[in-house]
């Protein structure tokens, strides 16, 4: 027990302090069991044939177990999930990786997306910045409920290719045009019309139903499925100096003091949301911007139009990191360890990098491209270049503690969920 004390002590300055029911918005319980539905249904996708779970899924840590995603067009789920064939088939792998969905209620959240293209601002007069600019729909109750309307307008993750469908076709003219497409599917939806005009007291009848209750209603259920407050390092900050073994322990000493990993992984939610460039082996389509001749991603200088932004990308948050492998804003590396590693000297680990370490579904009409941008070697040189941290020097068993601590960051109750997944959800 005194071991345990004066190791908690050394670091006590740095810790942050536990998470409460403060930290997170209050959502209605009734909304989010409408949300519920909603997120395993794939009525919100342009062919109805994906839902938000598809790449958000529990089995995988709320993510997919890829490195990058299939999306409209594609069959099965999680690591398994192919590409699709015929006419149907994908053109195009999701550019980013899934992120995982843990403890996206809190209040002090402002920034979300791997680029920050969605944030807490008045710019366009209301309440953010997004890519909706000022058509994104009035009444959305957080933030939460704002990134929820974007995969239903993107056209490989939901909305489908473009003369597919009307929804996708509508996104095409302007962003916001497929949003009541989709609220009318909802709204005439006897298991869903009825049920939102009893959980949202603005909606009088059916007909008032619009895009920004489905919004809410996605955010109350994913808020309240996915809060995660009860892991063993929740417990030690909150005073149990028995719920960290001491290898934990060691590694969190590491983690906010040797290894600074608490210099961007920061305060309660463990992410200082802001963006850092740590040279991630860049494979895939990219987000390329509108100039681009090349693929690439640029990360956050995709949204600030900012030359110092290039291949920056925002500090996740660190709750359950354990289930959301792979690793980055493009899944690059398998495991806890490769990506520490990296972190240590990015590199090294950009040498040591093989392309069969990404967990790519194998797609025989996209395979000539994943890895087109290592054949550009300027554009390799210019993100070798841009790297935000330096090397340090951890010994083997240095690592292995640091593991478990990132381990010790699991929640106790990720397998006994308020909600589940329904019984009539096939992949």
């Amino acid at each position: 027990m005194v071991a345990f004390f004066w190791v908690g002590a050394a670091v006590a300055q740095d810790l942050p302090r536990p998470l409460t029911d403060d930290d997170f918005i209050p959502f209605d319980m009734e909304q989010a069991a409408i949300g519920h539905q909603l997120f395993y249904d794939p009525i919100l996708s342009g062919n109805r044939n994906v839902a938000c779970a598809h790449c958000h899924h529990p089995d995988f840590g709320t993510s997919d177990g890829l490195s990058l995603g299939i999306g409209e067009g594609g069959q099965g789920l999680g690591p398994d999930r192919t590409p699709g064939t015929g006419a149907d088939r994908i053109l195009k792998r999701i550019p980013r990786n899934s992120p995982g969905l843990w403890n996206l209620g809190a209040k002090d959240i402002h920034t979300v997306f791997h680029d920050g293209r969605l944030s807490i601002s008045d710019v366009y007069g209301n309440g953010f910045n997004s890519p909706a600019q000022e058509w994104l729909p009035e009444g959305l109750n957080s933030l939460l409920a704002a990134q929820a309307l974007f995969p239903l307008t993107s056209q490989f993750e939901m909305a489908g290719n473009v003369a597919e469908n009307e929804v996708t076709g509508a996104v095409h003219d302007r962003i916001d045009k497929g949003w009541p497409i989709l609220a009318k599917r909802v709204r005439t939806d006897l298991r869903y019309g009825p049920a939102m005009v009893a959980a949202f007291d603005e909606v009088e009848t059916t007909e008032d139903i619009t895009i920004t209750q489905v919004a809410n209603a996605l955010a109350a259920f994913m808020a309240i499925e996915w809060r995660s407050t009860d892991s063993p390092f929740d417990h030690y900050l909150a005073g149990d100096m028995n719920a960290l073994s001491p290898a934990q322990i060691e590694g969190m000493r590491l983690f906010y003091g040797k290894a600074r990993c608490s210099a961007c992984h920061t305060g309660p939610l463990m992410s200082d949301q802001t963006f850092h460039a740590l040279g991630l082996p860049p494979f895939g389509p990219g987000r390329t911007r509108q100039w681009d001749p090349f693929v690439r991603d640029v990360g956050r200088m995709g949204e600030s139009n900012r030359l110092e932004d290039a291949y920056r990308f925002r500090t996740p948050m660190l709750r359950n990191v354990a289930l959301t492998a792979p690793y980055g804003h493009n899944g690059a590396f398998p495991d806890l360890e490769s990506v520490i590693r990296h972190h240590l000297d990015p590199q090294a680990s950009l040498d040591k990098w093989t392309p069969q370490m990404a967990a790519l579904p194998h797609v025989p009409w996209l395979q000539k491209t994943d890895f087109l941008v290592w054949q550009d070697q300027y554009e390799m040189a210019r993100q070798r270049k841009k790297i935000d941290i330096d090397p340090i020097q951890l010994t083997e068993l240095e690592i292995e503690n640091l593991i478990a601590f990132l381990h010790s960051l699991t929640g106790r109750s990720v397998d006994s969920p308020i909600f589940g997944v329904p019984k009539g959800f096939t992949p």
